[in-house]
């Protein structure tokens, strides 16, 4: 296949896919997991069938109007409200086992906002120190290049390119089913972000 020949319909196709990716940052941002916003996390399973939109009408009806409802693909129910005092926990309980009969709780998360303020600066400094990282082995893989400087930037570009499409994505997934960034995204971004500059230098290597 002919990528050079190709490459302004795959520079086209990058260009409206970051286009797509930035209106719905705007549109969206980044819907924050409970890691970096703090709250309770409560995982049921309800012995009898349950509609995930009674469970959020319910939800509703008991005064958690923000609560964040989604379903696992074993049929589990991941309930996220705003940070549940131990009272709140049971008695939230007790109101549901009311209206849908009995269930097993299956997991239970309580995040205070001070932990998640700390969370999310933890996240960033991580994110600042792989940041310095890849740009110290961009100056190392190239130092004896004759003009460093060009592909170092190349590099730099392939790599920003790859996280707007990357936050793009899950700002659309955000927005439209729901999908949050957790630490496992921020994770899984770093690791993009390594095979993503090692993948571009060897082929500039290769190429050179």
């Amino acid at each position: 296949f002919n990528i050079i020949g190709n490459r302004f319909r795959f520079f086209l196709i990058s260009v409206v896919v970051i286009l797509i990716g930035i209106v719905s940052l705007a549109s969206f941002g980044l819907k924050a997991g409970i890691e970096f916003s703090g709250g309770s996390l409560l995982t049921l399973s309800f012995d009898e069938k349950v509609e995930l939109a009674e469970l959020k009408q319910e939800l509703d009806n008991l005064g958690y109007a923000n609560a964040i409802v989604q379903t696992t693909s074993g049929g589990d129910f991941l309930t996220r409200t705003f940070e549940l005092t131990p009272s709140e926990k049971t008695q939230l309980k007790n109101e549901l086992a009311a209206r849908f009969g009995s269930f097993t709780e299956k997991g239970f998360v309580d995040i205070s906002p001070e932990t998640a303020i700390q969370t999310a600066r933890i996240a960033a400094i991580a994110v600042a120190i792989a940041a310095i990282g890849i740009m110290l082995y961009v100056t190392w893989a190239f130092r004896r290049m004759p003009k460093p400087f060009r592909y170092g930037t190349c590099a730099i570009v392939a790599l920003l390119h790859d996280a707007l499409v990357a936050l793009g994505v899950f700002s659309i997934l955000g927005g439209v089913l729901g999908w949050e960034v957790n630490l496992m995204f921020i994770a899984s971004s770093l690791l993009l972000a390594g095979f993503g500059i090692w993948f571009v230098i060897s082929g500039i290597l290769t190429v050179v």
